[in-house]
């Protein structure tokens, strides 16, 4: 009797498909088959066997070929897959199509490009459209950043624990499961409290996931965990080609490495008896993930470690603000490291009135500068906008320069001569006059990295001065050698993005300059405040770790925002109040649940058309289930439909529908119901993002 199998293939249809098995081949559970799907054929992955089908045996193929000798995923897998798969409104093979690699996977996903991928237009995973409004190849700020580890050097010996980390490690090795929070400022030693769980638990026979929100910005803790545990370590990372990361796969399937180190993706991987899940830095927005499925790296940790008897430890010096209430309400145990380990202490943060300065450098940070290179130390300058200007304008008639096929701004960038645009990539020569009225009355006002660059240039003409951002590390092992030669003292001054605001712990950095506090705290997105105070805390957690005397100048139009009057006070605990009553006040999460729908199309009318017709469908599903259950009518509220806040990306009008809920239950009900049996138009995409971390 011949036997069938089901696939399941990386397509947004919630089915899967029967074949038979050719004669002498035997495909088990968790491997992959290659079959023929329609006129193509095509590699799809096997989730059950079975002696029988629903149909006539007669009309049901035979697959291919098979592609593994041995399955890539057991039950556990398989059953992660399938909540990941109704958690976040993904096909089965979508869903284990995330989870688990390959060498098809990774050439295609490489290929696909902004404009015509499924789910393309949307902005990066952090709110902030990467480090400045820059999106990856999928529209996401990516799994991770490429780097080479082949030269990486050893990690310094680690500093007797102190009695508060020592503490908070009995706490996590007093139960085999549950929760813990590790907050404490930046440089109090959280690594080295996760390093040592890890260690205990794998004496106790168990595995270890340490997630990262960046490998190439973590490159310090990487280096520390894989100096730690040699080769047991297996670290995944977006730079390994697709063939590489499927014998590391293996390897972790066979035990032979029992500590995975690894940004967002690491969290599926199939460590045997896993025993504790490490989120460092928890509040970054680059685990979420911006291409479907759009699951959060929190929460499938939570899931694992909840299913399968793990501790699930997370920590940041500026947590979420989701889990700070939960850590208030019990749902977690905050553990604190209050204490600078290094000889450092927290330090001072001066607010600079930019409106009373003439240049993007106020005269306090450029005499600041001066000064600690005078002293023999470092300087680090933090903008979070690439690029030399972003505001192109007409003095005559006030025309703007405008992407052709996004609704923002272009980027000049001086080095290459061109207009940028940062979400769809569209490149164009710099105007010599108004295109709408030949004015030769233009300028350009704003600045980015290059500018900055180029200001400091000029101001320190007796320093060395590198810049990091995505432009200038774009070549292969830049980033590495830029940030090895400012640890050895052969740079005076860091100037660049989120990636100098991350991860860096020189003992050198005596002052750090936050150029423009404003860009993300001027964001249209309910967590631009939570942005703010996280980015302002962590890039001023880069001075002083190792000497007395940090000092950190924060430049800003809005010299009187609580945001930032908080953040210079290291007022941890005012900020997560306040903004935790604001948001009970308007509704927003954690008081609330959300799952934002984006319509968009090449057509405008018709993402218009299809986002009402939603909308209604949604209404009406929300009023039928109040009527059979008896609940509030206003139990789910819907909000749109609208225009995103970013209207247009890659030529795609985009318009979102908003559910809000108390609980996730409702929405999601009201949500699954507008679905069932609905179709959108031919070129229209829908994209469902649960629990999303940007509404732009």
């Amino acid at each position: 009797m011949p036997g069938y199998v089901s696939v399941a293939f990386d397509m947004p249809v919630d089915r899967q498909w029967s074949y038979r098995e050719p004669d002498g081949l035997s495909a088990p559970v968790g491997s992959r088959v290659e079959a023929t799907l329609g006129r193509r054929a095509a590699v799809g992955w096997v989730v059950a066997r079975s002696d029988t089908v629903d149909c006539d045996p007669a009309i049901v193929k035979p697959y291919l070929r098979l592609v593994d000798a041995e399955p890539l995923f057991g039950p556990v897998t398989l059953a992660l897959a399938e909540w990941l798969s109704g958690m976040y409104y993904c096909s089965l093979g979508e869903a284990l199509s995330a989870m688990t690699p390959s060498a098809e996977r990774e050439g295609r996903r490489k290929a696909k490009k902004p404009a015509s991928g499924k789910d393309s237009g949307a902005a990066s995973d952090d709110g902030s459209a990467g480090d400045d409004g820059s999106a990856g190849d999928d529209g996401s700020a990516g799994d991770d950043s490429a780097a080479s580890f082949d030269d990486l050097r050893v990690a310094p010996a680690p500093l007797v624990p102190s009695a508060e980390q020592s503490a908070a490690l009995g706490r996590i090795l007093s139960g085999r499961e549950g929760r813990w929070y590790l907050y404490g400022p930046t440089g109090t030693g959280k690594t080295e409290v996760f390093l040592e769980a890890a260690e205990a638990t794998l004496a106790e026979g168990r595995g270890v996931i340490y997630l990262v929100p960046e490998i190439a910005l973590t490159r310090q803790v990487v280096e520390a965990i894989k100096d730690r545990f040699g080769d047991t370590c297996a670290v995944i990372h977006s730079g390994l080609t697709g063939p590489k990361k499927l014998t590391e796969w293996r390897r972790i399937l066979r035990g032979e490495a029992r500590v995975v180190v690894g940004a967002r993706s690491a969290v599926f991987a199939p460590v045997v008896g896993l025993g504790l899940i490490v989120l460092d830095e928890e509040h970054e927005g680059s685990y979420k993930a911006g291409s479907s499925p759009r699951y959060h790296a929190r929460q499938v940790a939570m899931r694992r470690a909840a299913t399968e008897g793990a501790r699930l430890v997370m920590g940041s010096a500026t947590p979420s603000v989701e889990s700070w209430r939960l850590m208030g309400e019990g749902g977690m145990e905050r553990l604190v490291l209050s204490r600078r380990l290094a000889g450092g202490d927290m330090p001072s943060v001066d607010i600079v009135d930019m409106r009373a300065e003439g240049g993007a450098l106020s005269k306090r940070l450029i005499d600041a500068v001066r000064q600690v290179k005078r002293e023999g130390g470092q300087s680090i300058l933090f903008l979070n906008r690439r690029g030399f200007s972003y505001f192109w304008s007409c003095r005559s008639c006030g025309a703007e320069m405008k992407c052709r096929h996004c609704s923002v701004g272009m980027t000049y960038h001086k080095e290459r001569g061109r207009l940028v645009c940062h979400y769809c990539g569209y490149q164009a020569p710099p105007p010599s006059a108004c295109p709408e009225c030949g004015s030769l009355d233009t300028g350009w006002a704003g600045f980015g990295t290059e500018r900055i660059e180029e200001e400091a240039a000029r101001l320190f003409p007796d320093m060395s001065v590198a810049r990091l951002d995505a432009d200038a590390t774009s070549r292969k092992g830049v980033l590495e050698r830029t940030l090895d030669d400012f640890r050895d003292g052969k740079i005076d001054v860091l100037l660049g993005t989120q990636m100098v605001a991350k991860g860096l712990n020189f003992p050198g950095v005596r002052l750090v300059g936050v150029i423009l506090a404003d860009t993300t705290l001027n964001l249209p997105d309910f967590r631009a405040a939570e942005r703010a105070f996280g980015l302002v805390t962590q890039v001023a957690g880069r001075a002083g770790r190792f000497v007395k005397g940090g000092r950190v100048i924060v430049q800003t139009y809005r010299p009187t925002s609580p945001v930032l009057a908080r953040a210079a006070a290291h007022d941890a605990a005012g900020f997560y109040a306040d903004e935790l009553a604001i948001r009970r006040e308007l509704g927003f999460p954690p008081y609330s649940r959300l799952l934002r729908v984006v319509v968009r199309s090449k057509d405008a009318a018709a993402a218009a058309g299809t986002a009402a017709e939603l909308a209604d469908r949604i209404i009406a599903a929300t009023a039928a289930a109040a009527a059979t259950t008896g609940a509030g009518h206003d139990e789910v509220e819907v909000l749109g439909p609208a225009e995103c806040p970013i209207a247009v990306v890659a030529g795609n009008a985009r318009r979102q529908v908003l559910l809000r809920s108390a609980a996730a239950g409702p929405g999601r009900a009201a949500l699954s119901a507008a679905l069932s049996g609905w179709k959108a138009p031919s070129g229209v995409y829908v994209e469902i993002d649960p629990d999303p971390v940007s509404l732009l």
